[in-house]
């Protein structure tokens, strides 16, 4: 039984002018191409849309929070801090999303200098509000969070204008996602005195926001995005491909189909019966003794990264100055090279997003494009959004507490950072309330006049109080040990 397969349009379509080719192409297939493309553009518009609507219905708000002097808190207690944040994570179905517009609200961790004040503030949504405070008042009891207008109004929104210039960019992961970058347990070592063994990398930040002169501000935020636990199997994934081990294969539709009809060998192999071919030789995975110290080492730190919560985060850096005292080359190159103490160069490091996002211009319309990149960036950290710019990258609560964190005054002298004035405490159980203070004063004033055989009260000189509340009212200085609001 011989088979024949008719060629003919395939050679007479090869065969025809590059232009005619292009036309026949699209005339047949094209189209759906195009059509595709069109139908997934319309659908994100869409989308964007209905998710703007549903944003209107909710307010947001902005949390100044202050820790007491003489913080001696490491950053395992902000890392706390980012798992109970995780609770707001809420799943979304399919018509919610498509429909009602609904999506996984953010916050926004932030550390910002204006003109040498720095400050830690949290951008939450007002019905996590109290969630924010749990979370910080479990870790830092004594701590004063309050709520303060928007610090973003102090400036124009239109920067770069005649008065105001701005330098901006988002950091992004230089390898995947699945690496981690260097955290906060790096940075300790066992020589000098216990309290200085953490060489705490907020201390550059500090500093660098401590240097800021009048018409300078420096705003850094990192927009958080709780997500659930499905972001592991990225770093599956990555493991899979060091240790050489193939994805599994998922039979489509059409894979289906055929072997529901039957063994495909079964038909092919007796039409090439004269054929002789060797089985192709599958590779074997490697084990972990197999691995080089490289690769071993990729696959100990992706494995450490996802045994911790995870959340999508979104990093940015906006320096905005008045034109006669803008200083770039100080505190641009300073926050870069702050973001690289984080540098692990052979699993993952931070680094401006030059390509997308980063507010410098190359070949044509150079000043016009620069403008728009400027005001792009900067609107997107006004509304603290979390889908302008690039994509969000996946960071564990370890890595979020290594780049946000209170400096432990231990190491980080920072003496224009806003903190709470001193310790609070309750008052003592067995502090009088109003009604009892009447009574147990009146039994002292009593036992105490017995105790001198003096006359009651009524027989006392016109010098002396003559009623128990005439003593309530001439109150005597508090004792020096009772706690003040």
């Amino acid at each position: 039984m011989d088979i024949v397969i008719n060629t003919s349009r395939l050679d007479q379509f090869f065969n025809l002018p590059p232009d005619e080719m292009f036309w026949v192409f699209m005339g047949n297939f094209g189209w759906l191409i195009l059509a595709g493309i069109f139908l997934y553009g319309m659908a994100q518009v869409y989308l964007f849309w209905v998710r703007r609507e549903w944003e209107k219905e909710h307010q947001t708000l902005l949390l100044a929070i202050d820790i007491p002097k003489g913080n001696e808190q490491s950053p395992k207690a902000v890392e706390n801090i980012f798992t109970y944040i995780a609770g707001a994570h809420g799943s979304i179905n399919f018509f919610e999303k498509w429909f009602e517009g609904k999506f996984q609200k953010a916050f926004s961790f932030e550390i910002v200098s204006l003109e040498g004040y720095t400050q830690f503030l949290v951008y939450t949504p007002v019905e996590y509000r109290n969630l924010v405070e749990s979370a910080v008042y479990s870790q830092y009891p004594d701590a004063e969070i309050s709520e303060v207008d928007d610090y973003v109004n102090a400036v124009p929104h239109r920067v770069p204008d005649e008065e105001y210039d701005l330098w901006g960019t988002e950091f992004i992961q230089a390898s995947a996602s699945p690496y981690p970058i260097k955290c906060y347990q790096e940075f300790e070592h066992q020589m000098g005195p216990s309290e200085t063994q953490f060489k705490d990398p907020m201390a550059s930040l500090m500093d660098l926001c401590g240097s800021l002169r009048q018409g300078e501000y420096l705003w850094f935020q990192i927009i958080v995005i709780p997500t659930g636990f499905d972001w592991g199997k990225k770093s599956d994934k990555e493991i899979d491909k060091i240790l050489g081990r193939k994805e599994k294969f998922k039979p489509g539709l059409v894979a289906k189909g055929v072997e529901a009809l039957g063994d495909v060998s079964e038909i092919i192999y007796p039409i090439w019966t004269d054929i002789e071919s060797e089985p192709a030789k599958e590779e074997r995975p490697k084990s972990m003794m197999e691995l080089t110290p490289g690769e071993k080492r990729k696959v100990e730190g992706i494995q450490m990264k996802t045994s911790k919560l995870g959340f999508e985060a979104k990093i940015r850096a906006i320096y905005i100055a008045k034109k006669e005292v803008m200083n770039k080359s100080k505190v641009a190159n300073g926050l870069v090279g702050h973001m690289k103490q984080f540098a692990t160069l052979d699993l993952n490091n931070l680094k401006p997003d030059v390509d997308m996002t980063f507010t410098r211009t190359v070949y044509f319309f150079r000043e016009s494009r620069l403008v728009i990149k400027k005001r792009r960036i900067l609107n997107a950290y006004i509304k603290r959004s979390d889908n302008r710019g690039r994509r969000p990258g996946l960071y564990n609560i370890e890595e979020l507490a290594t780049l946000w964190h209170f400096p432990v005054e231990a190491n980080v002298k920072a003496a224009m950072v806003q903190k709470a004035p001193g310790k609070r405490a309750d008052a003592p159980a067995s502090l009088p309330i109003a009604e009892e203070k009447k009574t147990e004063l009146s039994d002292i004033f009593t036992e105490y006049s017995q105790t001198l055989g003096a006359k009651p009260a009524s027989a006392q000189k016109s010098s002396r109080p003559e009623t128990i509340e005439d003593l309530i009212e001439k109150k005597a200085p508090p004792p020096t040990n009772l706690p003040f609001i």
